[in-house]
């Protein structure tokens, strides 16, 4: 990692204070994630990397059952919760 200077006006640097107490994070880990989202990392391949590596992290997961059921479950609440509604 390298280390760099920036100047920021008051109110932005102010703004990033409140944002990394409340998110309990750094200012630079706020200011190189922003650039990240903006700027890219630099290796184009490196967002299909990673989704490539998370897909089917919970394939094997037993306690969460199984995907249908949940959302006919999900799919049954939503629809009850309607009628009370109406």
């Amino acid at each position: 990692m390298v280390r760099t200077q920036l100047y920021l006006d008051d109110e932005i640097h102010a703004h990033l204070r409140r944002l990394a107490r409340q998110h309990g994070r750094t200012m630079s880990e706020l200011v190189r994630d922003a650039l990240t989202r903006v700027y890219g990392a630099g290796r184009p391949d490196a967002r299909i990397k990673s989704l490539k590596g998370i897909a089917g992290l919970w394939r094997d997961r037993k306690d969460i059952g199984e995907t249908r059921a949940y959302v006919r479950r999900l799919r049954r609440d939503t629809h009850r919760i309607g009628k009370k509604r109406s």
